[in-house]
């Protein structure tokens, strides 16, 4: 996200994002996927995240065998199948959905989304931990990840990492 909240542009812009990552966010990436066993994604999302890592699977792309192999699922009101590997369809009530998953047993999950899907897991408070990860850049306008919410939420922060490329790390927990 920028300094100023935002996700992506106003048009879905994300050319104010530092892709050029040192070593030490490339790991620190690397260990907190590892635990993961479950991808959760918003449809916008899935249609560009999924093919982009099967596509840099073919060139042994850092991260891509994780992001391939990874079972994912997809939230969407439009889609009633998957025509992506190891990806399943979730058109069910989102909370009821996202509760499911948590309780069953395996590893961590985590959420990627665009804006929309992101916003409606925070408004239904079920993310437990948020990893921020703050380009030095503000943009003035663009898309939110807070927008949806009407209620105060309560999170302690449990973690605070500066990396060589000049993005900074939060890491809040709910309470």
């Amino acid at each position: 996200m920028t300094i100023d909240g935002f996700i992506s542009g106003e048009n879905g812009e994300m050319d104010w994002m530092m892709l050029n990552w040192t070593n030490d966010i490339k790991e620190y990436v690397t260990e907190i996927t590892e635990p993961v066993d479950t991808i959760l994604l918003g449809r916008k999302l899935a249609e560009g995240f999924i093919p982009h890592w099967t596509e840099a699977l073919k060139t042994n792309e850092e991260g891509a065998k994780k992001f391939v192999d990874t079972p994912k699922i997809v939230f969407s009101k439009t889609l009633t199948h998957s025509e992506w590997d190891k990806t399943t369809i979730a058109n069910g009530e989102l909370e009821n959905e996202i509760n499911q998953i948590k309780n069953q047993d395996g590893g961590d999950i985590i959420a990627y989304g665009g804006g929309r899907f992101v916003s409606s897991l925070i408004k239904a408070k079920l993310i437990d931990e948020f990893h921020l990860f703050v380009n030095p850049v503000i943009i003035g306008k663009g898309m939110q990840i807070f927008h949806l919410i009407s209620e105060k939420q309560n999170f302690e922060l449990v973690g605070i990492r500066q990396f060589d490329c000049g993005i900074v790390l939060l890491i809040y927990r709910s309470i």
